[in-house]
């Protein structure tokens, strides 16, 4: 059994991860690549590609019922794009959905993407084994939390 599709030690379905890029930024290598890492360690990816909007990432994250988003970001624009992405899943009632961003992301923005509600930040270079395993941690917190929830 894989690292994708284990959860308190009982066989589930793989984890769902959607991976996105928001605003004008064209650069998705790092973003594809980390696609692959992340499919080749058992985990099921939404692609949704570049030039997103933040809307269209939490309507997708919604019908594909995905256990984490991954943002990347390589103009910028990190901040701005994490406030709303962030403003918007809280509006669907989604706090509990992590979202984690990725790419060239200056070590002084750190604390304010916290602030925001980003729950890590993976920045370009990261080792294979720090993705695959933060993803996997949030993705099986996720889990978790709501199979313990009450049934609406």
């Amino acid at each position: 059994m894989n690292a994708g599709s284990v959860a308190r030690g009982v066989a589930r379905q793989p984890l769902r991860i959607l991976l996105g890029k928001t605003g004008l930024d064209g650069h998705d290598r790092g973003m594809k690549v980390v696609a692959m890492m992340l499919r080749d360690a058992g985990m099921d990816v939404v692609y949704m590609g570049i030039h997103c909007t933040t809307a269209t990432i939490v309507r997708t994250a919604i019908e594909e019922d995905v256990d984490v988003i991954g943002l990347s970001s390589l103009g910028g624009t990190h901040l701005a794009h994490a406030r709303e992405l962030i403003g918007e899943l809280r509006q669907q009632g989604l706090d509990d959905l992590p979202v984690v961003i990725g790419g060239t992301i200056p070590v002084e923005d750190f604390p304010a993407l916290e602030e925001i509600g980003i729950r890590a930040v993976l920045r370009a270079g990261s080792p294979r084994e720090e993705i695959v395993a933060v993803i996997e941690r949030f993705g099986v917190e996720r889990r978790r939390v709501r199979d313990e929830s009450p049934a609406e």
